[in-house]
C-alpha cells in the first residue's frame, strides 16, 4: 500500500518511516502548553489520500492551471488534528493565516502536480495551497490570493482564532 500510519505519542515527534521519500509537509498541533503532536507526509502519502483536481486561473500564472492534490481537510482529518485556525509555513520562513472555516467551505486543496507535473521548488512547490477560484467567484479576491502560500513545508493546527 506504501502509506505508513505513524503512531504518535502526545509531545513526541515520530521518526520518520524509513523511506528513499523526503518529508514534503509537516502538519502539528500547536497548544497554549506548546507544540504537541507532529505528523508528517511524502508527496506519494499525500497524494494517496486521494488526488482532486481543480482548474484556475491564478493572479501568478497565465491562462487556466490544472492543480492537483489532496484536500486540506482531508489532510488534516488524516492527522488527526482540529482546530480554528491554520498557521501555514513556507520553505524561507513567510507566513499566513488560514481560518479552518475556509476548509470547510471551499474545497481547498494542497496541490502537489500542477498540469501533470510533480511542482518542484523553482516552480514553488512541492506544496502549494490552492483555492477553487475560478469555480467560485467570491474567491477572487485578495483575501483568498493571499492565503494561497506556495513552498508549503509546515502548517500548525491552532485551538483559538489568532491574530
Amino acid at each position: 500500500m506504501g502509506f505508513m500510519v505513524l503512531g504518535v505519542l502526545a509531545g513526541s515527534v515520530p521518526v520518520a518511516a524509513a523511506s528513499s521519500e523526503p518529508v514534503v509537509l509537516t502538519v502539528l498541533e500547536e497548544t497554549a502548553a506548546g507544540e504537541g503532536v507532529r505528523v508528517t507526509f511524502t508527496a506519494p502519502q499525500l497524494e494517496a489520500l486521494g488526488l482532486r483536481r481543480i482548474e484556475t486561473e491564478t493572479p501568478w500564472s497565465n491562462g487556466s492551471v490544472v492543480f492537483e492534490g489532496p484536500l486540506l481537510r482531508d489532510v488534516l482529518a488524516k492527522a488527526g488534528m482540529q482546530g480554528e485556525s491554520l498557521k501555514a509555513v513556507a520553505l524561507n520562513d513567510y507566513q499566513v493565516m488560514i481560518p479552518v472555516s475556509d476548509v470547510a467551505a471551499f474545497d481547498v486543496i494542497l496541490a502537489t502536480r500542477a498540469d501533470g507535473k510533480a511542482i518542484g521548488v523553482r516552480e514553488r512547490g512541492p506544496v502549494r495551497v490552492i483555492y477553487p477560484w475560478s469555480e467560485q467567484e467570491e474567491l477572487q479576491a485578495e483575501l483568498y490570493y493571499a492565503r494561497a502560500i506556495w513552498q508549503l513545508r509546515s502548517i500548525s493546527v491552532l485551538a483559538g482564532p489568532r491574530q
